[in-house]
């Protein structure tokens, strides 16, 4: 087959969840034979430099298009006064969208898929290019990011600003649903909400799928107790988690009964996080050369996220690592987890200052629930199998 993968962003490095599922599905469908293309949008503010030692890059087609997306404090007060979704209509561009219909001329594709809501503003011109089957990978309810952002502001501004932004993406993703011939979602319960939206179309779960074979945990280099956190800060669901977590625990962590070093690590973690920093308790320290390599140095894996969608790509990775991971129900939706079998739930403070105690205090407890962990990635998130489930999908549509 050849397929067509559109992205907003540069899938090159794996620096965070989205790049690694997209990085992950094309590496899959090259493996397996088929003729696949990437074009994508690269930020001009955050440029992504191709890195040459990625071997994939050389078995697509590849094109990447400079945009700038980024948003002012002007952009976002405008923007209260516009119908227009701005978070969306910024990744529409004149130019990249004739890149595209210049593609299409020139070659025909069997599937074009849509990696995310953002990628949606293309839908028009594509379908008049081409005969492809759409496919719009969810990896989220947009949506229900920005509402339940708003649930959990106090501010008033802030709190009506994010409610106004998620009517407004919501009228956006309904929209464009239908536009696509099927779905693809990462988590059962996102099919299940688009059902609860009447749609019509073939709509199936297809999870995040990890090359197992990378992820190699080494107990010898990993030091016991600590705790850390790994994510993108630019991303707002992850910084608020982190707030509230630091706010809540920073003082318990260096002065009371949860005394054990904290390390956050993560892409774009903003300056004023170093407030947050304890010489020799609290490292704030930024992005790491080597994710893998900092996950496998470290315990415990705290995930502590009040809102935002999707299935938690770092939480998968961690768990093949062999982690103890506290998160929320939210942070380990999507999973096929037990809770103190695999990963441990905890959902206010009381329950993580419980959680992160009994782990930082049970080395052997610990272990078990990482290796209990590992052996579900195995089961659900291998890369192969899920590249099957995909090319199977694809060819269903096709035969339709």
């Amino acid at each position: 087959m050849k397929i067509l993968i559109l992205s907003n962003r540069v899938p090159f490095p794996q620096n965070g969840g989205y790049p690694i599922v997209v990085r992950n599905t094309i590496l899959g469908l090259v493996n397996e034979g088929h003729e696949v293309s990437v074009f994508t949008l690269n930020n001009k503010k955050q440029l992504t430099d191709i890195q040459t030692n990625d071997e994939l890059i050389n078995r697509i087609h590849y094109q990447s298009y400079d945009i700038d997306i980024s948003i002012s404090a002007w952009d976002i007060f405008i923007n209260l006064f516009r119908k227009k979704t701005y978070s969306i209509d910024r990744f529409y561009d004149i130019g990249f969208e004739r890149l595209l219909i210049t593609e299409l001329k020139q070659k025909k594709y069997d599937i074009i898929q849509f990696e995310g809501l953002f990628m949606s503003s293309y839908v028009a011109a594509i379908r008049k290019n081409s005969t492809a089957k759409l496919i719009y990978r969810a990896h989220n309810i947009e949506h229900l990011i920005w509402q339940r952002l708003s649930e959990q502001k106090n501010d008033p501004f802030k709190k009506t600003y994010l409610s106004l932004l998620a009517k407004r993406i919501k009228t956006f993703e309904l929209m464009y649903l239908e536009s696509f011939d099927a779905i693809a979602a990462l988590t059962q319960q996102d099919k299940q909400q688009m059902l609860k939206f009447s749609t019509q179309i073939p709509i199936r779960v297809l999870p995040v799928g990890i090359d197992i074979s990378r992820y190699k945990p080494d107990y010898n280099k990993t030091e016991f107790p600590s705790l850390f956190f790994l994510g993108a800060l630019d991303w707002m669901p992850n910084r608020e988690g982190m707030e509230w977590f630091l706010e809540n625990f920073s003082t318990e962590l260096t002065e009371g009964d949860l005394r054990v070093k904290f390390y956050v690590a993560g892409h774009n973690i903003p300056d004023d996080f170093d407030d947050y920093q304890v010489l020799g308790k609290i490292f704030i320290q930024g992005e790491v050369d080597d994710a893998l390599e900092f996950v496998n140095s470290k315990a415990i894996m705290i995930v502590p996220l009040l809102s935002g969608g999707g299935m938690r790509v770092k939480i998968v990775e961690a768990m093949a690592m062999q982690k103890c991971i506290i998160t929320t129900s939210l942070g380990a939706e999507g999973l096929r987890y037990q809770h103190g079998y695999n990963i441990l739930i905890a959902d206010n403070r009381n329950e993580f200052h419980d959680a992160i105690k009994r782990c930082i205090a049970d080395e052997a407890f610990c272990k078990e629930i990482g290796d209990n962990a590992r052996k579900l990635i195995e089961t659900d998130h291998d890369m192969n199998v899920v590249t099957a489930q995909f090319i199977k999908f694809y060819k269903e549509l096709i035969k339709a």
